[in-house]
């Protein structure tokens, strides 16, 4: 025998082998699977052709066993499968992984398209040669129809839930709006007609004040439910902040009930923003008594706690954790799996905007943290927040003395215009003002004493506040630029070094501690 010849008969070898294998492999099979009518199963070689058919390959694809053995496997596929090489990536998956699995569309001998499950696995023999594929074909369209339906009518529920909720929102967030509303306009109102006593005036203005305050609360729950509340943590000591404020909390639960504190020693600081953190405890505070209509107890407790395991949000590390009790109604335990839902509330209609729980909520995520509901009907309700520690000390020392100044005030609402000027003054600031983004940058350009930029956001004629802060910036690299705006900060561009951002309504002193912190002064030398 010639050396070609041996090489010939050497290189033809393995396919008899598989030849061989393959028969009798289909003999097997074919009498395992033959009468499953549910299931396509059949044998590809190994190029992808069709060895053998079974009833359920004829009722699932249409054709007979005569029509379609010898044919490619790929025929099966939409053109977008095959114009992708999904049937040759599926035998590589499927030879190199050990089996393919995936869903997606097949074709019909009368070309109509059903939700196949396909399965392949390699097959081998018994000396571990390759000799081709076994392929299992399901069709699911029907339970894919019914998962779809299952989700519009999930979506449907969703959607239902949200109007539900919106329809809470309205009635809740209207009623306080209104309440503070009246407040506020029937003070101004009095104090126009008659402002000769300045004792009545005075009372006048501190309740329109404590409404606008709670106004301010209220938008910034809503804001926090979304996790959008613009936070700004510092360094603190989390006793020294609740014993601060008592009375405010005390004034929160009303005089039938009674409150006790039980505050660890020796705990760590936290980083967290502190008036939110008040906001939160108050909220809780407040919902507490609610849940006490004829009196009861409330106690205020902290802790410092070791998180061992992961457990839902909070992961490993040390927390301080701030529990507030009460002796109230207790919750059942489906509201306790809704409490934390945004405009989610047990009282009347009218009577909460369902959003107390979710500001703690909220402002606990922000800050790193977690929130957790004990409660049993009757009993009453444990609510702890836990707030990670932090190291360092990030509180603002005091810097040099001094005012800027001019500054350049940009905003397109007259009266909130007025306003603004009024507190700048106030402040110590000479100011110059301009109602849209063009007026002021020939301000900058003619005026170059100007140190700070205090500018609206959204403003309706020409550039936007941040257009305008990128405008000025080009022409004063060193200008110092705050924005304002009633939208939450997390829905603004990140701001660059030199910027700040101050959400509406903002207190006159809160707008002083701003323009102070861009220039590296205290407070208290701005307010001189």
């Amino acid at each position: 025998m010639s050396e070609s010849t041996a090489d010939a008969s050497v290189h033809h070898l393995p396919t008899r082998r598989e030849q061989i294998g393959l028969g009798e492999s289909e003999r097997q099979f074919r009498l395992l699977v033959q009468g499953v009518t549910d299931y396509a199963i059949y044998m590809l070689d190994t190029n992808g052709r069709i060895a053998s058919w079974n009833a359920g390959g004829q009722r699932i694809k249409g054709y007979s066993a005569d029509e379609i053995i010898g044919e490619h496997f790929s025929r099966f596929y939409t053109d977008e499968d095959r114009g992708t090489g999904e049937p040759a990536r599926a035998l590589e998956t499927a030879r190199t992984q050990g089996r393919y699995e995936k869903e997606g569309w097949r074709l019909r001998k009368d070309g109509t398209r059903f939700w196949a499950n396909v399965i392949i696995d390699p097959v081998y023999d018994d000396d571990g040669h390759h000799i081709g594929f076994a392929k299992i074909t399901r069709d699911i369209t029907e339970r894919r129809e019914q998962q779809r339906a299952l989700e519009v009518a999930q979506q449907a529920m969703l959607q239902a839930h949200r109007m539900e909720a919106i329809g809470q929102l309205t009635y809740g967030v209207a009623h306080d709006f209104n309440n503070l509303l009246t407040v506020i306009t029937n003070s101004l109102d009095l104090i126009a007609v008659d402002s000769s006593d300045p004792q009545r005036v005075r009372r006048l203005l501190a309740g329109a004040q404590r409404a606008a305050e709670r106004g301010s609360l209220l938008t910034r729950q809503l804001l926090a439910y979304s996790r959008r509340q613009t936070l700004r943590p510092e360094t603190h000591d989390l006793n020294a902040l609740i014993y601060a404020a008592e009375a405010v909390l005390r004034r929160g639960a009303g005089e039938s009930v009674e409150m006790e504190f039980s505050l660890g020693r020796g705990l760590s600081d936290v980083s967290i923003d502190a008036p939110e953190f008040e906001a939160a405890l108050l909220n809780l505070v407040v919902n507490a008594r609610d849940a006490m209509r004829d009196g009861g107890r409330i106690t205020i407790r902290t802790r410092e706690h070791m998180q061992a395991e992961r457990e839902g949000r909070r992961r490993h590390g040390r927390y301080v954790v701030v529990t507030v009790e009460d002796t109230g109604t207790g919750m059942t335990p489906d509201v306790i799996e809704h409490a934390m839902e945004p405009f989610f509330t047990t009282k009347e209609v009218g009577k909460g905007s369902g959003l107390g729980l979710s500001q703690v909520y909220g402002f606990a995520v922000q800050s790193g943290g977690d929130v957790a509901i004990e409660s049993e009907v009757g009993k009453g309700t444990t609510i702890s927040f836990y707030l990670p520690v932090r190291d360092g000390d990030t509180r603002l020392g005091d810097g040099d003395s001094g005012a800027p100044t001019k500054v350049l005030l940009v905003e397109d609402d007259p009266d909130v215009q007025a306003m603004a000027i009024e507190s700048l003054r106030f402040l110590g600031y000479s100011v110059l003002t301009a109602d849209e983004g063009s007026a002021a940058l020939e301000i900058l350009t003619r005026d170059p004493e100007i140190e700070v930029l205090f500018t609206d956001v959204v403003m309706p004629k020409g550039m936007s506040g941040v257009d305008l802060f990128r405008e000025a910036r080009r022409i004063r690299p060193e200008l110092r630029v705050l924005l304002a705006s009633g939208y939450a900060r997390g829905q603004l561009p990140e701001l660059p070094e030199g910027c700040d951002f101050i959400p509406k309504p903002y207190r006159v002193e809160d707008l002083g501690k701003r323009i102070a912190t861009l220039l590296g002064r205290s407070q208290a030398a701005t307010a001189s």
